[in-house]
Parts: structure tokens; sequence; C-alpha cells
């Protein structure tokens, strides 16, 4: 068994059934699936259990490790529909000065190339002629997830001075540790689009983002856990998927010129 491979996918499975569960105890559809949709009237709070049921039901599969590989395909392509037609349109009215949409919508588009990769561990021979098709992009998931380290790690440095406060007060030299984490993340995209050491250097993001997620989304998450709805929990689980993608592509996408 691939200790790492299983690792990778537990950690993504836990963010979408956490994300799931957020649905039950926040009102509405929350913003990383569709933004502005967590005011709805309280006679409709059902789309929200309803997504957040199939979100719970998703991750708790990829947990598991029972029969997620179809459902992990058919998520992956709604989510970067979402990515497409629910968060761009969005993001484009309110302009880039939007650093929140701006956030969610690379976040999604992560989550769009990890349901991807899950698609092809161990993934039977598809036989409908939609999921042949749909099977036929899993391939882009590393990239996908890619372009998401690469924008933030170009964020990093170009915001440094707004990003660098967001560094816990405990640890010191704030301004380089957020010019070391961009090119962390910035690094690793470069990797994945070359195919170089990619099973190194994602072992090493994948390090890296764990220790994030304990020094930097934990820290705060119990720090202000109700801060703007929770966002900071969301942090965690988010960060916790992404360093899960990161265990899977170390093991899954192999170096140019090897198979």
């Amino acid at each position: 068994m691939n200790y790492l491979l299983a690792i990778g996918r537990i950690f993504f499975g836990l963010c979408i059934a956490g994300i799931g569960v957020f649905h039950f105890v926040q009102h509405g559809i929350q913003p990383i699936i569709i933004p502005h949709l967590r005011d709805i009237p309280s006679g409709l709070y059902w789309i929200g259990w309803l997504v957040g049921l199939l979100l719970f039901g998703t991750g708790l599969l990829i947990v598991i490790g029972k029969k997620y590989q179809t459902i992990s395909l058919i998520m992956a392509v709604v989510f970067l529909a979402l990515l497409l037609f629910a968060h761009l349109p969005v993001f484009v009215q309110a302009g880039p000065q939007n650093s929140e949409l701006w956030v969610k919508m690379n976040k999604v588009l992560a989550l769009s190339g990890g349901f991807f990769l899950l698609s092809t561990i161990n993934a039977p021979t598809p036989h409908n002629r939609i999921l042949i098709s749909f099977y036929k992009m899993a391939p882009a998931g590393a990239f996908l997830f890619a372009v998401m380290l690469y924008n933030f790690g170009v964020g990093h440095i170009v915001s440094m001075n707004g990003i660098s406060t967001l560094v816990p007060k405990y640890i010191p030299w704030p301004k380089f540790w957020t010019f070391m984490g961009g090119i962390a993340l910035i690094g690793p995209a470069i990797s994945i689009f070359t195919r170089y050491k990619t099973k190194q250097v994602n072992l090493l993001l994948a390090a890296v983002l764990f220790i994030w997620l304990i020094s930097l989304h934990l820290y705060y998450t119990v720090r202000f856990p109700n801060w703007n709805y929770g966002e900071n929990f969301m942090g965690v689980i988010t960060c916790m998927a992404f360093c899960g993608i990161a265990l899977i592509i170390s093991q899954r996408v192999p170096d140019k010129g090897h198979s």
C-alpha cells in the first residue's frame, strides 16, 4: 500500500467532507462553492443542506477509499464549471481588487484539479461516453493545481506588505517568510509544468503546507474561530486538501522521460 497516496486522498476527502459540514453549520451555499448565496430565504435552506450532504458523502467515500473515482471525476467537472460560470463572472464584475473572490476562485480551481487526480487512482474503465470524455480531461488535474500555486505564489510577492501582516506575531521577520512562501509555491508550480523533480519538490511542498496548516491556519482558527463566518476553519481544511494534492502528485505524476 502506498501510504503517502492514501494520506493525500484522506486529507483531500476530509476537506470536502468539512465543506459539506459547513453547509449545515452556516446558512445557504458557502462562498467557496458559489459566491453570494449564503443569504438565501429560510424556505430555501434545504438547498444548502442538499449541497452539504452531497459534499459530505463525496468526502466520506474519498476518505474510506470506496467507489470514489467516478464521483470524483464528476465533481472535478462540476467544480471546473463552478469556476467558469459562477466564480469568474462575479470576480470580473467585482474587479481584480477583490482579493477574497480571487482567493476562492483559485481554491476552486485547485479543488477541481484534486478531484481529477483522485479520479485516476485505480480507476475503473468508463463505458459511458460522457464519462470517457471527462476522463480525457483528468491529466489536466495537476496543471490546474499548479496554476493555483503560481497565482498564490506571485500574490505573496506582489502583495508582500499586505500578506505579511497575516504572519502570526510569534514568528519573526514576516516579510522574509512571506517572500519565501511565494517561492515555495512558485517552485512546485514550475516543477509540475516542466515535470522536473516532481516527486521530490511536491513532497517538500506537502511538508511546507502542513507546517502552514499547523502554525498559521490552525493558529488563527483557535484564536478567532468565528471570524468571517468561520473562514479560518475553511482555511485549515483547504490547506489540508492542498497538502493532500501535493502528496498525490508526488506519487502519481512522473518526471519527464519516466513512465
